[in-house]
Protein backbone atom coordinates (compact mmCIF):
# COMPACT_ATOMS: atom_id res chain seq x y z
CA UNK A 1 0.00 0.00 0.00
CA UNK A 2 1.57 3.01 -1.21
CA UNK A 3 0.34 5.26 1.60
CA UNK A 4 0.79 2.79 4.41
CA UNK A 5 4.33 3.37 2.90
CA UNK A 6 5.08 7.00 2.32
CA UNK A 7 3.58 7.80 5.76
CA UNK A 8 5.99 5.02 7.57
CA UNK A 9 8.80 7.17 5.49
CA UNK A 10 7.77 10.33 6.29
CA UNK A 11 7.86 8.89 10.17
CA UNK A 12 11.35 7.74 9.71
CA UNK A 13 12.82 11.14 9.93
CA UNK A 14 10.00 12.75 12.24
CA UNK A 15 11.50 12.62 15.67
CA UNK A 16 14.98 13.90 14.17
CA UNK A 17 13.86 16.54 12.44
CA UNK A 18 12.14 18.77 14.29
CA UNK A 19 12.24 17.86 17.55
CA UNK A 20 12.02 21.61 19.45
CA UNK A 21 15.32 21.93 21.44
CA UNK A 22 13.36 22.37 24.90
CA UNK A 23 11.78 19.42 24.85
CA UNK A 24 12.70 16.52 26.71
CA UNK A 25 11.13 12.86 26.38
CA UNK A 26 11.39 12.19 30.31
CA UNK A 27 9.49 15.55 30.63
CA UNK A 28 6.21 15.62 28.44
CA UNK A 29 3.96 17.39 29.65
CA UNK A 30 0.07 15.97 29.51
CA UNK A 31 -2.01 16.76 26.38
CA UNK A 32 -5.28 19.55 26.73
CA UNK A 33 -6.56 17.55 23.42
CA UNK A 34 -9.74 15.16 23.03
CA UNK A 35 -10.69 13.60 26.22
CA UNK A 36 -6.79 13.66 27.42
CA UNK A 37 -8.16 14.48 30.96
CA UNK A 38 -10.18 11.56 31.00
CA UNK A 39 -7.24 9.01 29.75
CA UNK A 40 -4.39 10.17 32.33
CA UNK A 41 -7.01 9.63 34.82
CA UNK A 42 -7.68 6.20 33.40
CA UNK A 43 -3.86 5.49 33.38
CA UNK A 44 -3.42 7.08 37.16
CA UNK A 45 -6.29 4.05 38.08
CA UNK A 46 -4.49 1.41 36.39
CA UNK A 47 -1.85 2.64 37.82
CA UNK A 48 -2.32 1.14 41.15
CA UNK A 49 -1.65 -2.52 39.72
CA UNK A 50 1.73 -1.18 39.31
CA UNK A 51 4.22 -3.80 40.64
CA UNK A 52 1.50 -6.46 41.51
CA UNK A 53 1.52 -9.96 40.72
CA UNK A 54 -1.80 -10.79 41.61
CA UNK A 55 -5.03 -9.13 42.25
CA UNK A 56 -6.96 -8.53 45.37
CA UNK A 57 -10.09 -7.85 46.54
CA UNK A 58 -8.52 -4.64 47.92
CA UNK A 59 -7.03 -3.50 44.85
CA UNK A 60 -9.69 -4.32 42.90
CA UNK A 61 -12.12 -2.28 44.33
CA UNK A 62 -9.56 0.65 44.35
CA UNK A 63 -9.08 0.28 40.99
CA UNK A 64 -13.14 0.21 40.49
CA UNK A 65 -13.48 3.50 42.42
CA UNK A 66 -10.60 5.25 40.87
CA UNK A 67 -12.14 4.14 37.36
CA UNK A 68 -15.34 4.98 38.39
CA UNK A 69 -14.54 8.35 39.27
CA UNK A 70 -12.61 8.90 36.09
CA UNK A 71 -15.83 8.14 33.79
CA UNK A 72 -18.22 10.33 35.75
CA UNK A 73 -15.22 13.33 35.62
CA UNK A 74 -15.25 13.00 31.66
CA UNK A 75 -18.79 13.65 31.84
CA UNK A 76 -20.32 9.71 31.43
CA UNK A 77 -23.73 9.30 32.47
CA UNK A 78 -23.71 7.39 35.85
CA UNK A 79 -25.50 4.23 34.42
CA UNK A 80 -22.98 3.56 31.83
CA UNK A 81 -20.20 4.50 34.50
CA UNK A 82 -21.45 1.54 36.40
CA UNK A 83 -21.58 -0.78 34.08
CA UNK A 84 -18.31 -0.59 32.36
CA UNK A 85 -17.19 -0.82 36.13
CA UNK A 86 -18.28 -3.65 37.19
CA UNK A 87 -17.94 -5.41 33.73
CA UNK A 88 -14.07 -4.18 34.33
CA UNK A 89 -14.34 -5.57 37.88
CA UNK A 90 -16.08 -8.85 37.05
CA UNK A 91 -13.13 -9.50 34.46
CA UNK A 92 -10.51 -8.71 36.66
CA UNK A 93 -11.28 -11.42 39.31
CA UNK A 94 -12.57 -14.40 36.73
CA UNK A 95 -9.95 -13.53 33.73
CA UNK A 96 -6.88 -14.30 34.21
CA UNK A 97 -4.12 -12.83 31.89
CA UNK A 98 -2.44 -14.17 29.34
CA UNK A 99 1.36 -15.72 30.03
CA UNK A 100 3.83 -12.83 30.22
CA UNK A 101 0.94 -9.94 30.43
CA UNK A 102 1.21 -7.62 33.25
CA UNK A 103 -1.81 -6.91 35.64
CA UNK A 104 -1.81 -3.55 34.04
CA UNK A 105 -1.89 -4.14 30.39
CA UNK A 106 -4.87 -6.39 31.18
CA UNK A 107 -6.85 -3.70 32.60
CA UNK A 108 -6.24 -1.70 30.05
CA UNK A 109 -7.33 -4.32 28.02
CA UNK A 110 -10.43 -5.06 29.61
CA UNK A 111 -11.30 -1.12 29.66
CA UNK A 112 -10.73 -0.76 25.62
CA UNK A 113 -12.85 -3.94 25.15
CA UNK A 114 -15.97 -2.75 27.19
CA UNK A 115 -15.80 0.88 25.72
CA UNK A 116 -15.91 -0.55 22.30
CA UNK A 117 -18.44 -2.38 22.95
CA UNK A 118 -20.89 0.20 24.56
CA UNK A 119 -19.90 2.56 21.20
CA UNK A 120 -20.96 -0.34 19.30
CA UNK A 121 -19.54 -1.51 16.00
CA UNK A 122 -19.16 1.53 13.35
CA UNK A 123 -22.10 2.32 11.05
CA UNK A 124 -22.00 1.98 7.55
CA UNK A 125 -22.67 4.95 5.52
CA UNK A 126 -24.42 4.58 1.64
CA UNK A 127 -22.54 6.15 -0.61
CA UNK A 128 -25.67 7.31 -2.61
CA UNK A 129 -29.35 7.85 -2.58
CA UNK A 130 -29.38 9.75 0.17
CA UNK A 131 -31.08 12.92 1.72
CA UNK A 132 -29.42 13.87 5.47
CA UNK A 133 -31.17 15.81 7.91
CA UNK A 134 -28.84 17.90 9.94
CA UNK A 135 -29.84 18.99 13.63
CA UNK A 136 -28.75 20.26 17.14
CA UNK A 137 -28.95 23.42 19.37
CA UNK A 138 -27.13 26.87 18.34
CA UNK A 139 -23.30 26.95 18.97
CA UNK A 140 -22.65 23.16 18.19
CA UNK A 141 -21.20 23.25 14.90
CA UNK A 142 -24.00 22.28 12.99
CA UNK A 143 -22.57 24.38 9.33
CA UNK A 144 -19.12 24.00 9.43
CA UNK A 145 -20.26 20.17 10.07
CA UNK A 146 -22.73 19.78 7.13
CA UNK A 147 -19.88 21.28 5.16
CA UNK A 148 -17.37 18.96 6.17
CA UNK A 149 -19.80 16.04 5.55
CA UNK A 150 -20.58 17.23 2.01
CA UNK A 151 -17.22 17.24 1.21
CA UNK A 152 -16.39 13.69 2.81
CA UNK A 153 -19.14 12.22 0.91
CA UNK A 154 -17.43 14.19 -2.55
CA UNK A 155 -14.25 12.76 -1.34
CA UNK A 156 -14.22 9.33 0.08
CA UNK A 157 -16.78 8.00 -2.65
CA UNK A 158 -16.81 10.64 -5.97
CA UNK A 159 -20.84 11.34 -5.06
CA UNK A 160 -22.23 13.78 -6.53
CA UNK A 161 -23.25 15.92 -3.42
CA UNK A 162 -25.60 19.31 -2.68
CA UNK A 163 -26.22 21.16 0.39
CA UNK A 164 -29.66 23.04 1.17
CA UNK A 165 -28.85 25.95 3.55
CA UNK A 166 -32.64 26.07 6.09
CA UNK A 167 -31.18 27.82 8.37
CA UNK A 168 -33.26 31.02 8.56
CA UNK A 169 -32.44 32.70 11.69
CA UNK A 170 -28.70 32.97 12.02
CA UNK A 171 -27.79 35.93 9.78
CA UNK A 172 -24.46 34.38 7.15
CA UNK A 173 -25.36 31.15 7.49
CA UNK A 174 -26.17 30.49 4.19
CA UNK A 175 -22.34 32.74 2.99
CA UNK A 176 -20.55 30.35 5.39
CA UNK A 177 -21.73 27.24 4.11
CA UNK A 178 -21.15 28.73 0.85
CA UNK A 179 -17.70 29.84 1.54
CA UNK A 180 -16.40 26.50 2.84
CA UNK A 181 -17.51 24.70 0.11
CA UNK A 182 -16.02 26.92 -2.43
CA UNK A 183 -14.06 24.89 -5.15
CA UNK A 184 -15.13 21.24 -4.36
CA UNK A 185 -17.56 21.07 -6.90
CA UNK A 186 -20.51 20.81 -3.83
CA UNK A 187 -23.60 22.32 -4.98
CA UNK A 188 -24.91 25.00 -1.99
CA UNK A 189 -29.08 25.92 -2.53
CA UNK A 190 -30.27 28.70 0.07
CA UNK A 191 -32.75 31.72 -0.34
CA UNK A 192 -30.78 34.59 1.54
CA UNK A 193 -33.41 37.07 2.96
CA UNK A 194 -36.37 34.27 3.04
CA UNK A 195 -37.91 33.23 6.65
CA UNK A 196 -40.11 30.35 5.72
CA UNK A 197 -37.43 27.43 6.28
CA UNK A 198 -39.97 24.23 5.01
CA UNK A 199 -40.25 26.81 1.48
CA UNK A 200 -36.45 26.85 1.09
CA UNK A 201 -36.14 22.73 1.72
CA UNK A 202 -38.97 22.16 -0.88
CA UNK A 203 -37.42 24.50 -3.45
CA UNK A 204 -34.25 23.41 -2.73
CA UNK A 205 -35.15 19.13 -3.26
CA UNK A 206 -36.91 20.79 -6.33
CA UNK A 207 -33.50 22.10 -7.60
CA UNK A 208 -30.73 19.89 -6.33
CA UNK A 209 -32.76 16.41 -5.36
CA UNK A 210 -31.38 14.82 -8.04
CA UNK A 211 -27.79 14.53 -6.73
CA UNK A 212 -26.48 11.73 -5.01
CA UNK A 213 -26.64 13.30 -1.61
CA UNK A 214 -28.32 15.97 -0.03
CA UNK A 215 -27.72 17.23 2.95
CA UNK A 216 -29.82 19.71 4.65
CA UNK A 217 -28.49 22.22 7.24
CA UNK A 218 -31.88 23.48 9.71
CA UNK A 219 -31.19 26.26 12.32
CA UNK A 220 -30.50 25.27 15.94
CA UNK A 221 -31.35 27.54 19.44
CA UNK A 222 -30.36 27.99 23.03
CA UNK A 223 -33.64 25.66 23.44
CA UNK A 224 -35.98 23.71 21.59
CA UNK A 225 -39.01 26.39 21.92
CA UNK A 226 -42.26 25.71 20.14
CA UNK A 227 -41.65 27.69 17.37
CA UNK A 228 -38.19 25.39 16.25
CA UNK A 229 -39.78 22.56 16.90
CA UNK A 230 -43.00 23.44 14.21
CA UNK A 231 -40.15 24.56 11.71
CA UNK A 232 -38.14 20.90 12.41
CA UNK A 233 -41.00 19.04 12.24
CA UNK A 234 -42.31 20.39 8.79
CA UNK A 235 -38.89 20.31 7.60
CA UNK A 236 -38.60 16.64 8.26
CA UNK A 237 -42.10 16.10 6.89
CA UNK A 238 -40.23 17.31 3.41
CA UNK A 239 -37.40 15.99 3.39
CA UNK A 240 -38.35 12.48 4.30
CA UNK A 241 -34.70 11.94 4.87
CA UNK A 242 -33.15 8.90 4.69
CA UNK A 243 -30.74 10.03 7.61
CA UNK A 244 -31.07 12.44 10.71
CA UNK A 245 -27.62 13.46 12.29
CA UNK A 246 -27.82 14.78 15.79
CA UNK A 247 -24.71 17.15 16.00
CA UNK A 248 -23.07 17.79 19.48
CA UNK A 249 -20.42 19.37 20.82
CA UNK A 250 -18.07 17.78 22.75
CA UNK A 251 -18.13 19.94 25.38
CA UNK A 252 -21.96 19.80 26.25
CA UNK A 253 -21.37 17.29 29.09
CA UNK A 254 -24.20 15.28 31.00
CA UNK A 255 -26.89 17.80 29.26
CA UNK A 256 -26.46 15.90 25.82
CA UNK A 257 -28.48 13.01 26.96
CA UNK A 258 -31.74 15.03 27.67
CA UNK A 259 -30.81 17.15 24.12
CA UNK A 260 -30.53 13.73 22.38
CA UNK A 261 -33.98 12.23 23.84
CA UNK A 262 -35.95 16.00 22.84
CA UNK A 263 -33.80 15.44 18.73
CA UNK A 264 -35.03 11.67 18.94
CA UNK A 265 -38.72 12.10 19.86
CA UNK A 266 -38.70 14.59 16.94
CA UNK A 267 -37.31 13.58 13.87
CA UNK A 268 -36.31 9.74 14.88
CA UNK A 269 -32.21 10.33 15.17
CA UNK A 270 -29.95 8.01 13.24
CA UNK A 271 -26.57 8.76 13.53
CA UNK A 272 -24.78 11.49 15.86
CA UNK A 273 -21.89 13.71 14.93
CA UNK A 274 -19.43 14.75 17.72
CA UNK A 275 -17.67 17.96 17.22
CA UNK A 276 -14.49 19.91 18.63
CA UNK A 277 -13.12 16.95 19.83
CA UNK A 278 -9.94 19.03 19.79
CA UNK A 279 -10.92 21.82 22.34
CA UNK A 280 -11.96 19.85 25.34
CA UNK A 281 -10.55 17.41 27.77
CA UNK A 282 -13.93 15.64 28.44
CA UNK A 283 -16.56 14.52 25.71
CA UNK A 284 -18.01 11.39 27.78
CA UNK A 285 -21.64 13.67 27.94
CA UNK A 286 -21.30 13.63 24.14
CA UNK A 287 -20.34 10.01 23.93
CA UNK A 288 -23.24 8.80 26.27
CA UNK A 289 -25.74 10.46 23.91
CA UNK A 290 -25.65 7.37 22.20
CA UNK A 291 -27.02 5.04 24.87
CA UNK A 292 -29.86 7.71 25.47
CA UNK A 293 -30.80 7.62 21.45
CA UNK A 294 -29.79 4.29 20.57
CA UNK A 295 -27.90 6.32 17.24
CA UNK A 296 -24.30 5.37 16.86
CA UNK A 297 -21.58 8.20 16.73
CA UNK A 298 -21.48 8.15 12.72
CA UNK A 299 -18.44 10.75 12.33
CA UNK A 300 -16.25 12.78 15.00
CA UNK A 301 -14.95 16.63 13.95
CA UNK A 302 -11.56 18.01 15.28
CA UNK A 303 -10.64 21.33 13.86
CA UNK A 304 -11.61 23.96 11.39
CA UNK A 305 -10.98 22.69 8.33
CA UNK A 306 -13.13 21.35 5.50
CA UNK A 307 -11.06 18.14 6.11
CA UNK A 308 -11.25 17.57 9.51
CA UNK A 309 -13.93 15.12 10.04
CA UNK A 310 -13.55 11.37 10.13
CA UNK A 311 -16.12 8.28 9.87
CA UNK A 312 -16.17 7.10 13.58
CA UNK A 313 -14.93 3.64 14.37
CA UNK A 314 -14.85 2.84 17.81
CA UNK A 315 -12.19 0.58 18.12
CA UNK A 316 -10.14 2.77 16.74
CA UNK A 317 -11.60 5.71 18.39
CA UNK A 318 -10.71 4.26 21.55
CA UNK A 319 -7.29 2.69 20.75
CA UNK A 320 -6.27 6.73 20.44
CA UNK A 321 -8.35 7.99 23.22
CA UNK A 322 -6.11 5.20 25.27
CA UNK A 323 -2.77 6.38 23.92
CA UNK A 324 -2.62 2.95 21.79
CA UNK A 325 -2.54 4.83 18.87
CA UNK A 326 -4.32 4.29 15.69
CA UNK A 327 -1.43 3.69 12.50
CA UNK A 328 -4.09 2.29 10.23
CA UNK A 329 -5.96 6.08 11.02
CA UNK A 330 -2.70 7.46 9.74
CA UNK A 331 -2.41 6.54 6.82
CA UNK A 332 -5.71 7.21 5.72
CA UNK A 333 -4.71 10.35 6.51
CA UNK A 334 -2.22 9.83 3.33
CA UNK A 335 -3.21 11.78 -0.33
CA UNK A 336 -3.30 9.64 -2.89
CA UNK A 337 -0.65 12.13 -4.69
CA UNK A 338 2.35 11.70 -2.05
CA UNK A 339 5.39 10.56 -4.50
CA UNK A 340 6.37 7.03 -3.46
CA UNK A 341 9.33 7.28 -5.89
CA UNK A 342 10.46 10.55 -4.02
CA UNK A 343 9.07 8.98 -0.36
CA UNK A 344 11.99 6.16 -1.24
CA UNK A 345 14.77 8.60 -1.97
CA UNK A 346 14.43 10.61 0.95
CA UNK A 347 14.34 7.59 3.28
CA UNK A 348 17.29 6.15 1.55
CA UNK A 349 19.24 9.65 2.28
CA UNK A 350 18.17 10.01 5.58
CA UNK A 351 19.64 6.00 6.46
CA UNK A 352 22.71 6.97 4.54
CA UNK A 353 23.38 10.11 6.57
CA UNK A 354 23.47 11.93 3.86
CA UNK A 355 21.12 14.19 4.83
CA UNK A 356 20.90 18.21 3.06
CA UNK A 357 18.30 20.75 3.77
CA UNK A 358 16.73 19.72 0.42
CA UNK A 359 15.94 16.51 1.61
CA UNK A 360 14.61 18.17 5.14
CA UNK A 361 12.36 20.84 2.90
CA UNK A 362 11.01 17.38 1.02
CA UNK A 363 10.13 15.68 4.09
CA UNK A 364 8.29 18.99 4.95
CA UNK A 365 6.26 19.46 1.90
CA UNK A 366 5.51 15.58 2.48
CA UNK A 367 4.27 16.39 6.05
CA UNK A 368 1.92 18.71 5.47
CA UNK A 369 -0.09 16.96 2.61
CA UNK A 370 -0.54 14.50 5.73
CA UNK A 371 -1.60 17.13 8.09
CA UNK A 372 -0.84 19.51 10.74
CA UNK A 373 1.52 17.88 13.18
CA UNK A 374 -0.91 17.41 15.74
CA UNK A 375 -2.71 15.86 13.92
CA UNK A 376 -0.06 13.07 12.62
CA UNK A 377 0.92 12.51 16.76
CA UNK A 378 -2.58 11.93 17.63
CA UNK A 379 -2.61 8.54 15.85
CA UNK A 380 0.59 7.53 17.37
CA UNK A 381 1.31 5.60 20.29
CA UNK A 382 1.97 7.78 23.40
CA UNK A 383 5.46 5.82 23.42
CA UNK A 384 6.43 5.98 20.14
CA UNK A 385 9.71 7.69 18.76
CA UNK A 386 10.39 8.71 22.50
CA UNK A 387 7.42 9.59 23.76
CA UNK A 388 6.24 11.70 20.71
CA UNK A 389 2.77 10.24 20.89
CA UNK A 390 2.22 12.44 24.37
CA UNK A 391 3.49 15.32 24.14
CA UNK A 392 2.24 18.63 25.52
CA UNK A 393 -0.34 21.36 23.48
CA UNK A 394 2.94 23.81 23.93
CA UNK A 395 5.34 21.23 22.32
CA UNK A 396 3.56 20.21 19.69
CA UNK A 397 2.84 23.80 18.75
CA UNK A 398 6.22 24.46 18.90
CA UNK A 399 7.15 21.90 16.91
CA UNK A 400 4.62 23.01 14.48
CA UNK A 401 6.01 26.61 14.58
CA UNK A 402 9.10 25.38 13.90
CA UNK A 403 8.05 23.45 10.34
CA UNK A 404 5.97 26.62 9.40
CA UNK A 405 9.37 28.61 10.12
CA UNK A 406 11.96 26.40 8.75
CA UNK A 407 10.26 25.87 5.46
CA UNK A 408 9.84 29.92 4.88
CA UNK A 409 13.02 29.95 5.85
CA UNK A 410 14.42 27.69 2.97
CA UNK A 411 12.29 29.16 0.39
CA UNK A 412 14.63 31.81 0.25
CA UNK A 413 17.59 30.26 -0.13
CA UNK A 414 19.44 29.38 -3.24
CA UNK A 415 19.34 25.53 -4.72
CA UNK A 416 23.33 25.66 -3.99
CA UNK A 417 22.62 26.34 -0.21
CA UNK A 418 19.71 23.81 0.55
CA UNK A 419 21.80 21.31 -1.55
CA UNK A 420 25.53 22.24 0.38
CA UNK A 421 24.18 23.99 3.93
CA UNK A 422 28.31 24.10 4.25
CA UNK A 423 28.01 27.74 2.16
CA UNK A 424 25.98 29.28 4.77
CA UNK A 425 28.20 31.82 6.01
CA UNK A 426 27.51 35.38 7.77
CA UNK A 427 27.11 37.07 4.78
CA UNK A 428 24.45 34.45 3.03
CA UNK A 429 22.75 34.25 6.73
CA UNK A 430 22.15 37.67 6.58
CA UNK A 431 20.51 37.45 2.94
CA UNK A 432 18.32 34.78 4.04
CA UNK A 433 17.20 36.50 6.90
CA UNK A 434 16.20 39.53 4.97
CA UNK A 435 14.54 37.46 2.21
CA UNK A 436 12.58 35.40 4.64
CA UNK A 437 11.23 38.41 7.28
CA UNK A 438 13.32 36.62 10.12
CA UNK A 439 15.98 37.29 12.47
CA UNK A 440 19.61 35.89 11.60
CA UNK A 441 19.17 34.01 14.88
CA UNK A 442 16.51 32.05 13.62
CA UNK A 443 18.70 30.81 10.28
CA UNK A 444 20.94 29.77 12.67
CA UNK A 445 18.69 27.67 14.52
CA UNK A 446 17.57 26.18 11.54
CA UNK A 447 21.10 25.29 10.61
CA UNK A 448 21.86 23.81 13.69
CA UNK A 449 18.90 21.74 14.05
CA UNK A 450 19.93 20.46 10.43
CA UNK A 451 23.68 19.65 11.95
CA UNK A 452 21.82 17.82 15.00
CA UNK A 453 19.65 15.51 12.74
CA UNK A 454 22.28 15.19 10.21
CA UNK A 455 24.79 13.35 13.19
CA UNK A 456 21.68 11.80 14.73
CA UNK A 457 21.35 9.79 10.80
CA UNK A 458 24.58 8.68 10.73
CA UNK A 459 24.54 7.51 14.17
CA UNK A 460 21.70 5.68 13.20
CA UNK A 461 23.53 4.33 10.22
CA UNK A 462 25.99 2.62 12.13
CA UNK A 463 23.59 0.89 14.19
CA UNK A 464 23.10 -2.06 12.55
CA UNK A 465 20.70 -4.02 13.96
CA UNK A 466 18.17 -0.90 13.96
CA UNK A 467 19.22 -0.07 10.35
CA UNK A 468 18.42 -3.96 9.28
CA UNK A 469 15.18 -3.90 11.25
CA UNK A 470 13.98 -0.65 9.48
CA UNK A 471 15.11 -1.54 6.12
CA UNK A 472 13.33 -4.93 6.43
CA UNK A 473 9.80 -2.99 7.30
CA UNK A 474 10.00 -1.02 4.12
CA UNK A 475 11.48 -3.75 1.71
CA UNK A 476 15.04 -2.33 1.24
CA UNK A 477 17.90 -4.73 0.31
CA UNK A 478 20.49 -4.94 2.83
CA UNK A 479 22.86 -4.79 0.41
CA UNK A 480 21.31 -1.86 -1.16
CA UNK A 481 23.33 1.55 -1.83
CA UNK A 482 21.70 3.96 0.10
CA UNK A 483 23.27 6.89 -1.55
Amino acid sequence: MTGSLSVQRILDGLHLTWWPDNVQTTRLVPKLMALEGFKHRVLGSIGLLKGKRKIDEDTVKDLSKSLRRALLEADFNVRQAKELTERVERGMVEEEPRPGVKLETHAMNLIYTEMVRILGPPREIKPHNQTVLMVGLYGQGKTTTTAKLADWWRRSHGAKVAVIEADVHRPGAFEQLSQMLEGTGVEVYGEPGSKIAAEIVRNGLKKVGTSDVVIIDTAGRDSLDGELKDELLEIARIANASERFLVIDAQVGQAAGPMAETFHELVGVTGTIVTKLDGTARGGGALSAVSTTGAPIVFVGEGEKIGDIEKFESDRFISRLLGMGDIKGLIDLAPEDLDEQEAMRLTKRLMSGRFTLTDMYAQMEMMSKIGTLDKVLSHLPDTMFGGMGNMGVAQKRQMQANLDKYRIVMDSMTQEEKDDPLLLKSSRIRRIARGSGCKEKEVKELLTQWNRSKKMMRGFRGDRKMRRQMQSMMGIDDDLDLG
